[in-house]
């Protein structure tokens, strides 16, 4: 990819979304015991120029290619820089991920507005923004697998905001644990490819190294099982940030932040990574083999989070499975679209209107504004989070309700809200891709969506108040209000009209046709109408939960296996460690040395008697070995 003419503005502006955030957070975390309330200025005034940027740079369409920003590694056979990759992927996902990021400042300086760590709070915010940016803007895996790891780092600090409370210390430390075991591998992958396409890791070039029969094209060629490695080790570093099965776990607990940290992480951000990564990536996954690990891996935690859904309380917990489902979609497309391509030996690559993408793009808008709704009803009802200690909200809440609303009718995908196409997109792909058990199972999380998410509106704000909190709710302010009021409008016509047209990158070209005969199209109404129908019968009316099944509610007891795991495996390793530190470091090394010479000590001590006597004794028997040794041995040596 070309260089971006350094008169024209897509030179500068990326420049301005890498930078501005960086320097924001470091003015707010080192000064922000002097800067006090002007942090969250600082902080949501960067968002605000970001935004304004991305914009800019949406409208750049001519400016195509890579821009240098700062050299960082130049060396003999390896050279990466802190360079931006423009083109309409990196576009649309940098204004996806700024637009929501200025909304979650904005609604944060409602929600935060009492916390006495606000300075951290926003200097933490403008952290992850800048680690994000990062990863949008990446031209190669060095620095991408550095803002990778920094927005590791800043969700930890986000998660574990309120760090006094166990449970939320507890969950940063999980979620930063659990990303660094993906991270290895996404690690591992990388340096597979830099061994193969000789130090090279620009994007670009590794793209033309398999198109253009170079090095890659040549290992595939004669070695495809190591190609076929190197994706699967890129996706481990999607199954931990993207929380895919088994490194699900974390996303959950890390409704242990503040509401506005799991709106930013939840919706088009921190998981999000994994996914555009994996687009960014996708022309490595040329072997049926990686192809079907990875659609397969994503079908499996998109059902199995629908379940687990299914029997949750807490709302933000209902959110959050939904949102680990909903990934799942997206890297099951990822896998189907991958497989098209091998059987019908498509080119690979990440080409605009991916529908992963697209689903990120749509999903991004209501997930987000979900989040930031329930981030309202917990702030009007004193921060209780159990739905079955909510109800009639719709009277009290009228703006938080129809807007909630709208973002459930979107995630289940009800025609024609956003949602329905990008859903629509993602089923078209698994039924294309030939593999029946996709789609079958693609379907059933579709309906199982319908479902809970049916459930948590109908408990929640529908019917009578159950507690005082409920009973005494009241819309949240204007400044709250209004995020949910944009984001509302995104949901509705953001895979329509001038929104998509203004984001083609994000739309597939085949999405209003989608599978063959409509077959997609009619099994997506039909387990629609099945799945909101059922849960609206079984949940109206209803003060407690009709149906309990232990199994989903205990989140088929993952944590519990681990932790058997661990305790097993760890601590079964560290009582190992320990008793041969005991026996060899302390017994061999340090005691036995020790003994020795303590038993020497006090032989040697029964000569120092203190008696003149037994010195003189001692001197003479001395003299008298010497003279005998002199007279009578040494001669006959010799």
């Amino acid at each position: 990819m070309p260089s971006v003419d350094a008169q024209s503005p897509g030179h500068f502006l990326p420049t301005i979304l890498l930078l501005l955030p960086f320097f924001s957070a470091l003015i707010i975390l080192l000064g922000h015991r002097v800067l006090k309330n002007a942090s969250v200025l600082i902080s949501v005034g960067s968002s605000v120029i970001c935004f304004i940027a991305s914009l800019t740079l949406l409208a750049t369409k001519g400016a195509e290619g890579t821009v240098g920003i700062l050299k960082f590694i130049d060396i003999e056979g390896m050279s990466a820089g802190i360079d931006a990759m423009i083109d309409d992927q990196s576009r649309g996902m940098m204004f996806i991920v700024t637009f929501i990021g200025m909304l979650v400042h904005i609604f944060s300086m409602g929600y935060m507005k009492d916390d006495e760590a606000k300075p951290r709070f926003f200097g933490s915010l403008s952290l992850f923004m800048f680690s994000m940016t990062g990863i949008v803007l990446a031209g190669n895996l060095v620095m991408m697998f550095i803002y990778w790891e920094l927005v590791g780092l800043s969700s930890y600090l986000l998660i574990g905001h309120w760090y006094e409370k166990a449970s939320a210390a507890e969950a940063c430390k999980k979620a930063f644990l659990t990303n660094r075991i993906g991270d290895f591998g996404f690690m591992i992958g990388i340096l597979i490819l830099f061994g193969l396409n000789k130090g090279d890791l620009n994007i670009d070039n590794l793209q033309d190294a398999f198109v253009t029969g170079g090095p890659l094209a040549e290992a595939l060629k004669n070695n495809p099982g190591i190609i076929t490695v190197a994706a699967l080790c890129l996706f481990m570093g999607a199954v931990g940030k993207s929380a895919q099965f088994p490194l699900h776990v974390w996303l959950p607990d890390a409704m242990e932040g503040p509401t506005p940290v799991s709106a930013l992480i939840h919706a088009a951000t921190m998981v999000a990574a994994g996914v555009y990564m994996l687009v960014r990536v996708s022309f490595v996954i040329v072997t049926p083999l990686a192809a079907e690990t990875i659609a397969g891996i994503g079908c499996f935690t998109a059902l199995l989070a629908a379940l687990m859904a299914t029997q949750q309380a807490d709302i933000k917990r209902i959110l959050a499975y939904s949102t680990l489902s909903q990934l799942g979609y997206m890297v099951m497309a990822v896998g189907a679209v991958a497989m098209v391509a091998i059987d019908g030996h498509a080119a690979h690559g990440a080409h605009p209107g991916h529908p992963a993408m697209f689903h990120l793009y749509t999903h991004a808008f209501f997930k987000a504004m979900l989040f930031l709704g329930s981030g309202a009803v917990i702030y009007a009802c004193h921060h209780e989070q159990d739905i079955w200690k909510m109800g009639g909200l719709w009277k009290h809440m009228p703006i938080t309700f129809w807007t909630f609303a709208i973002g459930t009718a979107a995630l289940m995908g009800v025609p024609p809200l956003s949602g329905f196409w990008s859903k629509e997109a993602v089923l078209g792909a698994a039924f294309d891709s030939g593999c029946r058990v996709l789609f079958l199972a693609g379907a059933a999380t579709a309906a199982l969506t319908a479902f809970y998410m049916t459930r948590l509106l109908v408990v929640a704000f529908l019917g009578k108040a159950r507690t005082e909190s409920a009973h005494h709710a009241v819309e949240v302010p204007l400044i709250m209000a209004l995020p949910l009021l944009l984001l509302a409008v995104f949901s509705v016509f953001s895979a329509s009209g001038v929104f998509s047209d203004f984001l083609q990158a994000m739309k597939p070209e085949h999405v209003d046709a989608p599978g063959e005969g409509h077959t997609v199209l009619w099994t997506s109404i039909a387990v629609l109408l099945v799945g909101s129908i059922s849960s609206f019968l079984l949940y109206k009316g209803k003060d407690k939960d009709p149906v309990r099944i232990k199994l989903f509610a205990n989140k088929f007891y993952f944590d519990e296996m681990y932790a058997v795991m661990v305790r097993i495996g760890q601590d079964g390793l560290a009582w190992v460690v320990t008793a041969l530190e005991r026996i060899l470091v302390d017994g061999l090394v340090a005691r036995l040395p020790t003994a020795l010479v303590a038993r020497i000590g006090a032989a040697t001590r029964m000569l120092q008697g203190g008696h003149l006597q037994g010195y003189t004794f001692l001197l003479g028997a001395g003299i008298i070995a010497v003279v005998y040794l002199v007279v009578f041995v040494l001669p006959r040596t010799h």
